[in-house]
């Protein structure tokens, strides 16, 4: 970035001599610090997927559909009903609705794992497989 380690320092709010330290690789450096100069370098994922609405639409089929956000993006998510019957169907006891409904929180993690890694649909959406999950 052709700063010096004064301007680095400036732009991450950390001392100087922290900036030293984290260029000799040092041990006692503080997270916070650490992150503060990637951040400064740009360096860091500020990518999320947050899911603040709580509906969904079912389709026997297809599995579930669920949405997602990522600041202002919107996420279409799914999971597919094979996957919701292999992994969460206890057995067949739990229709593939109310299985969605009892694990989304595990399915909503799942979901955000793989845009995280950007291991999206080509229409940047996110479908979890079966073969998704471990």
């Amino acid at each position: 970035m052709k700063l010096t380690q004064r301007q680095l320092a400036a732009l991450a709010k950390v001392s100087a001599p922290t900036i030293s330290r984290f260029e000799r690789n040092e041990k006692d450096i503080q997270l916070s610090s650490a992150l503060a100069i990637l951040d400064a370098m740009g360096l860091t994922d500020k990518r999320t997927l947050e899911f603040p609405n709580r509906t969904h639409s079912y389709d026997s089929d297809a599995g579930v559909t669920f949405g997602g956000q990522d600041g202002s993006t919107k996420v279409r998510c799914q999971i597919s009903r094979e996957a919701l019957d292999d992994h969460f169907t206890d057995g067949d006891r739990l229709r593939p609705e109310d299985a969605f409904k009892r694990h989304r929180d595990e399915i909503e993690a799942l979901a955000r794992r793989k845009y995280l890694q950007g291991r999206k649909e080509p229409d940047g959406s996110v479908l979890i497989r079966t073969l998704d999950i471990d």
